[in-house]
């Protein structure tokens, strides 16, 4: 079964040790040991969650030597983000016109000429 691109992002930001790394990494590159530190997991364990990252195009790893470097590729949140910003439109115009009947209502019961 194919996967497309915006669920193997959301699927990666699910977890929250995976959005962690993404926070150090939009600090600059960084090497898996570098990366585990903060966590109480194995050095296996995080290279399996920098290869979900991989896979769903939000980081790219380079290698120097016998360094193994992760940098953030800031595009796929992008998209995520654009997915994302048309509901968050909904919402506010949502919450506009709730806000507007909200107010209504109150106009309406302090004005002593509108039956209740």
């Amino acid at each position: 079964m194919s996967t497309d691109r915006l669920s193997l992002i959301f699927s990666a930001l699910a977890d929250p040790t995976r959005r962690a790394i993404l926070a150090r990494l939009s600090e600059g590159e960084a090497t898996v040991n570098e990366l585990a530190e903060p966590f109480d997991i194995s050095l296996p364990a995080v290279s399996r969650h920098l290869k979900v990252l991989e896979n769903a195009g939000l980081i790219s790893r380079s290698r120097n030597a016998q360094w193994r470097s992760s940098k953030l590729e800031a595009e796929p949140l992008r998209e995520a983000t654009e997915w994302m910003d048309k509901y968050r439109r909904f919402w506010d115009a949502s919450f506009a016109r709730l806000d507007a009947h909200l107010r209504k209502i109150q106009n309406d019961s302090k004005d002593p000429g509108v039956k209740q």
